[in-house]
């Protein structure tokens, strides 16, 4: 695994990295196999990456008739609600965008049986890297973001998404949110050929120093089971998130 640790001063740094890290991914896995698969995330975060994806310095760099867009992860709401992570990309990617609705495949949370919903999103991961038994689907790209006690994806500190049971999807129930969430697990992440986490803000600092450089306890610190066995890691952070790296860390 190759890891790349970069502070920057704030979201609009960490956005300006991630949109050339996302334009050289998708025509990289163009010209190798003529198909950009890109797992996106939810968030506040990934906004800013959005808005300049679609700007006129990116726009014309990205191959948008060769993508095809997934979701990490979901909450367990419709598409057109507040908390949706589609609607998000929606609203600032997708329909601002070339791409056609064949080309999303997002997770139909709207389902009211939460299992249901992820065993077709499995389905869906299934039939478009067609898997044979056993395969992992390998994303180019899988954008994620972590939280305040060191989440990423749903996968949420001392819940059963956390356990390596062969599935690509899974549903959980998040206790201290009185939610369900659906979620891609993290042998799928980890398959990915480059995973990039775009963290900001002074509250994810404690998480963050926890993940990279405190013990390895993934029930307590979920993000530390992303370690892509055969790919990129990168964590663009802007100084508030990094503000408790040490130096060393930091000039990685």
């Amino acid at each position: 695994m190759e890891r790349t640790i970069k502070i920057l001063p704030d979201v609009a740094a960490i956005a300006q990295q991630a949109a050339g890290i996302f334009v050289n991914a998708a025509q990289q896995a163009v010209r190798e196999r003529g198909v950009f698969r890109v797992a996106l995330s939810g968030g506040s975060t990934p906004k800013a990456l959005h808005a300049l994806l679609v700007s006129d310095a990116f726009r014309p760099q990205l191959p948008w008739d060769k993508m095809q867009i997934f979701f990490g992860d979901e909450r367990h709401v419709p598409p057109d609600h507040p908390d949706s992570n589609f609607r998000m990309a929606s609203e600032t990617l997708i329909s601002k965008s070339p791409l056609k609705p064949e080309q999303v495949h997002r997770i139909k949370a709207e389902l009211q049986d939460s299992e249901q919903a992820a065993k077709d999103y499995e389905q869906i991961l299934r039939a478009q890297f067609a898997l044979k038994p056993g395969e992992l689907p390998r994303f180019d790209l899988m954008l994620l973001g972590m939280g305040n006690e060191g989440h990423t994806l749903s996968l949420f500190p001392g819940t059963t998404a956390l356990r390596d049971n062969g599935r690509l999807v899974v549903r959980l129930w998040v206790g201290k949110l009185y939610t369900e969430r659906i979620t891609c697990t993290a042998p799928v992440a980890n398959n990915s050929a480059v995973v990039m986490f775009m963290i900001s803000g002074a509250d994810k600092a404690p998480a963050l120093k926890a993940v990279l450089e405190g013990p390895y306890e993934p029930e307590q610190l979920p993000a530390q089971l992303i370690k892509p066995a055969d790919g990129k890691l990168i964590f663009l952070v802007d100084a508030a998130a990094g503000g408790m790296l040490s130096q060393k860390l930091a000039a990685t």
